[in-house]
């Protein structure tokens, strides 16, 4: 192999050590991590909150389509409600579309949360892991 094609990149893992030499480095990941934390729960609870209203809506407008049914079927008069009833069922395939988009965000809403955790976590090991090692 070439020099020049030889990596020289280093992975993560390999730097994991290298944090504790550099407090710097390590304050401003944890002040980053202490930005970011928030917002992504703040963001996790609203996407929560925005799927229950979907759902709420979802099952108002299964309610009302079949009450619509119902009042078409019982109806003597030739008002036509059948367009109003495709309209409602429109609505609700578009609601149904972005609840399990909604799903989707909040799935990776959660990974992500998971791995500021997991960081979190390995930072703070790696952190008493040092000041144990510089305690006389």
């Amino acid at each position: 192999m070439d020099v020049d094609s030889e990596s020289t990149g280093t992975s993560i893992d390999e730097n994991t050590e290298n944090f504790c030499d550099n407090p710097t480095r390590d304050t401003l990941a944890e002040g980053l991590m202490g930005l970011i934390k928030p917002t992504v729960d703040q963001l996790d609870e609203r996407v929560r909150a925005t799927r229950i209203s979907q759902l709420e809506l979802k099952q108002c407008i299964e309610t009302l389509c079949e009450d619509l049914k119902k009042i078409n079927e019982n109806q003597q008069s030739t008002v036509d409600l059948d367009a109003y009833v495709k309209k409602l069922i429109n609505a609700k395939q578009r609601v149904t579309v972005l609840s399990n988009i909604l799903q989707n965000v909040q799935d990776r809403l959660n990974k992500v949360h998971a791995s500021i955790d997991k960081e979190t976590v390995k930072r703070k090991v790696i952190l008493n892991n040092t000041i144990e090692d510089h305690t006389p």
